[in-house]
């Protein structure tokens, strides 16, 4: 992590505290033996999050086939899997105020679109199940540091915001005006809430994948993974977005980028659930 990054958790107490939850959430990752019946039981200790998860699962995008009236028929209906990224994102978008300079339900939008797009790449490219978890919880934090460069100069964040016409160029923008990017702050903050450090390591190099040895999948997909996300919040096309922003990155990984555009596609609204989320 980057001192200029460790700036922003000077003032404004601005270290958001890592929900009770979201922390146990966390560490069943590392846990093979975790099943459903577990994560329903974490979920419904929290009586706010559990009425959120009621509410995704009962909502269209997930199109049930009768009413979900408890936490263990939701999760028995949308799988162990998308019952802890959406608890996850559940948890983690309540903990970080609102702040002036991002509109909330944008940003959060461009973080779950983040998060499930970077769930694809790592699936693309050969990750295997845990990785690709690890992937979308990474995506889902990729920006939060954003949140508390806004804290603390929110005037700057919205200059960035209005100037990041093509996707990916935040990095450089902030860069420019920070001396550190979006991505500096949320490794630091991972590190502040004992992230494991290699996803602490895969935060700091994603601004500049290629730049970086040892070369990390993670950091580069999740680069990838905001850059599709920016080309979804303008409408603009994935794979054209991709090769103007990244061509090299495209090239290291021997991206598909023809299967890449066909499951972007079938996924649809990356980001349909946030709606019901911040609720």
């Amino acid at each position: 992590m980057t001192v200029t990054a460790e700036r922003f958790f000077v003032k404004h107490n601005a270290l958001p505290t890592m929900p009770e939850v979201a922390a146990r959430l966390l560490k069943s990752f590392d846990d093979d033996n975790v099943g459903l019946g577990q994560i329903a039981a974490l979920v419904e200790k929290d009586s706010t999050l559990a009425a959120k998860v009621l509410r995704l699962a009962n909502s269209a995008h997930y199109s049930p086939s009768h009413q979900i009236a408890s936490v263990i028929d939701a999760a028995h209906a949308l799988g162990l899997e998308t019952l802890r990224n959406l608890a996850l994102a559940a948890c983690l978008s309540a903990a970080f105020p609102v702040v002036q300079g991002l509109d909330r339900t944008v940003f959060w939008r461009h973080s779950v679109a983040t998060a499930n797009y970077a769930r694809i790449l790592a699936r693309m490219l050969g990750a295997d199940g845990a990785t690709a978890d690890t992937a979308y919880l990474a995506g889902l934090m990729l920006r939060t540091g954003q949140l508390l460069m806004a804290l603390d100069a929110p005037e700057l964040v919205a200059d960035v915001e209005a100037h990041a016409a093509e996707p990916g160029s935040r990095f450089s923008l902030e860069a420019h005006r920070f001396g550190c990017t979006h991505a500096d702050v949320t490794a630091s903050l991972a590190a502040h809430w004992r992230f494991p450090a290699a996803m602490v390591t895969a935060f700091e190099d994603a601004n500049a994948p290629l730049e970086v040895r040892p070369f990390s999948l993670i950091a580069a997909v999740l680069h990838l993974a905001e850059v599709l996300a920016d080309a979804a919040q303008r409408h603009d096309e994935p794979v054209p977005a991709l090769q103007a922003a990244v061509p090299e990155l495209i090239e290291h990984l021997h991206l598909d980028l023809e299967l890449l555009a066909a499951k972007v596609a079938a996924a649809g609204d990356p980001a349909a659930e946030v709606e019901q989320m911040l609720r």
